[in-house]
C-alpha cells in the first residue's frame, strides 16, 4: 500500500468513526496506519535535514540532521 492509499484509508476510517463507529479490528488498523504515516513523515524530515548544512557566523558548518539527531538521542536516553 503506497502513501496515498494509506492516507485515503486513514481518512475513510476517520469518517466512518464519526458516522457509525469502528470495530475493534478497524481501530487497530487505524492506529497501525497512523503509526506508519507518522514514521514515514519523520523519516522524510530526517532525510531532508541530513541534506542541509548551515554555516555559522564563525565559519563552522553544522549539518542539521546530525545536530537534531544527537538532540533527539539525548532526549530519549
Amino acid at each position: 500500500m503506497n502513501m496515498e492509499e494509506r492516507i485515503a484509508r486513514i481518512n475513510a476510517l476517520y469518517h466512518k468513526s464519526q458516522k457509525e463507529g469502528l470495530t475493534a479490528q478497524e481501530k487497530e488498523e487505524q492506529a497501525r496506519l497512523r503509526k506508519e504515516y507518522v514514521a514515514s513523515i519523520r523519516g522524510n524530515l530526517k532525510s531532508q535535514l541530513d541534506q542541509i548544512t548551515i554555516e555559522n557566523p564563525d565559519g563552522t558548518l553544522v549539518n542539521l540532521g546530525e545536530k537534531f539527531g544527537k538532540c533527539r538521542s539525548k532526549d530519549q536516553g
